[in-house]
């Protein structure tokens, strides 16, 4: 019967794809937004940790992010140069190599995975 529990977990194991054991990795991220970011920080969906990135923040700018997550789901929330802030909520990183942050004035904000 032990023998049974280890194939079926050895099954279970080899069965997920490799995508959804990869996790987050590096990735580059474009301020698609018309305004400098003067600070862009990412959590987990689900919890309360905002740790800062050391991205490019100008209008237009892409940066390399060195990243490295077991999880896929995180959001990025962005503070603008004019003291107003903006939160990109879900955002899938597994998987992805480049994130452009989108925010139209009206404050609805979106990502584009490229």
């Amino acid at each position: 019967m032990r023998n049974a529990y280890f194939a079926l977990a050895a099954l279970a194991f080899f069965a997920t794809p490799a995508t959804a054991l990869a996790g987050a990795s590096n990735f580059t991220l474009v301020n698609g937004t018309d305004a400098a970011l003067s600070a862009i920080a990412i959590k987990r969906t689900g919890t309360a940790e905002w740790k800062p990135l050391s991205a490019s923040a100008s209008a237009g700018a892409a940066s390399n992010v060195n990243f490295n997550d077991p999880d896929c789901a995180f959001d990025l929330k962005a503070t603008t140069a004019s003291g107003g802030t903006a939160q990109w909520s879900g955002v899938n990183l597994c998987g992805t190599n480049r994130l452009t942050l989108r925010l139209r004035p009206s404050g609805e904000t979106w990502v584009d995975y490229d």
